[in-house]
């Protein structure tokens, strides 16, 4: 009993010194459960949405404040016409848009069925499926009211057309697949180089570069550069599955789409290198990789559409990489947009790649801790 108890005292003396992973140890249950419970939600709600009403009419207006009042659809646009209206969608800036015609409320007043268009984003399907389905309900219940309100009224007043863009079928493969190979690259690409530095320090081989002329900045790129090819690897190969596999179609260019993923791959070898640099054994490196993947699974809008987390939760979710990469690669393969329609998103990315390999390069210390 005597050395069992020395034993146990020498690992909570242990644990003790290790505060790092006893620290992810009591936390990280913790704060991932606070943030999960808050973010997942299935009902998708506050979905942006752009109007073009061409009517201008207390009519239109009137079915805009039913559209608005269910707390499903915010009109946050006003879309100047049709190209306008294309745009947006097309950019990702709303997920559905309302287009009332010239001779709306003629129609209403002659007692005509007036119809209304709304355009929905279908890349995402549970986006698009909650804003077809309370589409089709406003219109419904609004006619339903008037018919009881007005008699001599045989046609429904409202006609709700309800048009999903690029993905009319709701395939979910198609929205899936792209999102999928974006988890992949970021599995391969923190898991691996987190565990770059921390597995040389545990080897004794960091001993021999740091009595070498390499510079820090040096030594990062050159861990670095073979991951790249890697994740291009990886890319093309589950481009390959999703295309033969699954008929994944490819709308928009495949150069675009390896050029910009250079930006995403860069990005998740940053916040790889410098989870190297903080661990101090590869257990915590991959603690600490966990750490980061599991919220960019939940928060980047690859299971659950970010729609419907709440603000404060969307503002952490842009700290994730692959909230900007799912945007790029959705965009490109489903909706066939280029460049111009992605800078923002192109923009954090180079944004994040910098930082994260400029506070590694800092941080890393040509000499043994």
């Amino acid at each position: 009993m005597g050395r069992i108890l020395a034993i146990l005292k020498k690992e909570v003396l242990q644990m003790k010194r290790d505060r790092l992973t006893l620290a992810m140890v009591f936390m990280l249950p913790m704060v991932q459960l606070l943030l999960f419970g808050f973010a997942i939600q299935t009902e998708v709600r506050h979905i942006p949405t752009a109007v073009f009403d061409q009517s201008l009419s207390p009519e239109s207006r009137d079915l805009l404040e039913a559209f608005s009042a269910s707390g499903y659809f915010d009109l946050v646009y006003t879309a100047r016409g049709y190209a306008d209206m294309t745009r947006m969608i097309d950019s990702g800036k709303v997920k559905a848009g309302i287009i009332f015609p010239p001779d709306f409320a003629e129609k209403l007043k002659r007692g005509e069925t007036a119809p209304v268009q709304v355009l929905v984003d279908a890349s995402d399907s549970m986006v698009s499926n909650s804003a077809i389905a309370t589409a089709n309900s406003i219109g419904l219940l609004k006619s339903q009211k008037i018919l009881m309100q007005k008699t001599g009224i045989e046609n429904a007043p409202y006609d709700i057309r309800v048009r999903p863009w690029y993905n009319p079928d709701g395939i979910t493969v198609y929205y899936m697949v792209p999102a999928i190979l974006g988890v992949i690259v970021t599995m391969t690409m923190v898991m691996m180089t987190s565990m770059s530095i921390v597995r040389e320090r545990e080897r004794g081989t960091l001993e021999q570069l740091l009595v070498t002329p390499i510079r820090s900045f040096e030594l990062m790129i050159g861990k670095i550069i073979p991951y790249i090819a890697l994740g291009y690897v990886q890319i093309t190969v589950a481009l390959l599955v999703g295309v033969v596999v699954f008929q994944v179609p490819i709308r928009g260019s495949l150069l675009e789409l390896y050029l910009l993923t250079l930006f995403f791959i860069t990005a998740s070898l940053g916040l790889g290198i410098l989870i190297s640099n903080v661990a101090r054994t590869q257990m915590q490196a991959f603690q600490m990789s966990f750490f980061i993947l599991l919220p960019s699974i939940l928060l980047s809008g690859f299971m659950f559409p970010r729609e419907a987390m709440p603000v404060i939760i969307q503002y952490i979710g842009d700290l994730i990489p692959l909230t900007f990469y799912l945007i790029i690669i959705r965009g490109i393969v489903l909706k066939g947009i280029g460049f111009a329609y992605v800078v923002p998103q192109v923009a954090a990315l180079l944004v994040f790649s910098v930082v994260m390999l400029a506070v590694s390069i800092l941080k890393f210390k040509k000499k043994i801790a």
